[in-house]
């Protein structure tokens, strides 16, 4: 099965739950492009790059503060369970559900 599709991910921060819609779209070598969309607004996707069923990215957020953010991610089936690593803040798990 592909690991392209949107997922609705609930990434747990220090602010508390995040939900967002997290579009992976497979470039088709090895590479994926995409935005994680949420309440405190949308990140592009950078770097996207697709091994097997493990996604590895990362994301410039701008708020509430700039930080580049690391994210890694497996999918198994329809469910998506991963990291966001934001810097001094340390790893914050993500998880999701194929949409």
């Amino acid at each position: 099965m592909s690991v392209a599709g949107s997922y609705n991910c609930v990434t747990k921060t220090p602010m508390g739950d995040q939900t967002s819609t997290f579009t992976v779209l497979d470039n088709g070598d090895g590479t994926f492009s995409g935005v994680n969309a949420g309440a405190m607004g949308s990140m592009d996707v950078e770097d996207g790059k697709i091994d097997g069923n493990k996604l590895t990215w990362s994301m410039n957020m701008t708020v509430p503060m700039p930080m580049k953010l690391e994210g890694e991610a497996t999918i198994d089936g329809d469910t998506l369970t991963g990291s966001v690593n934001a810097g001094a803040f340390g790893a914050m798990p993500m998880s999701g559900t194929r949409a």
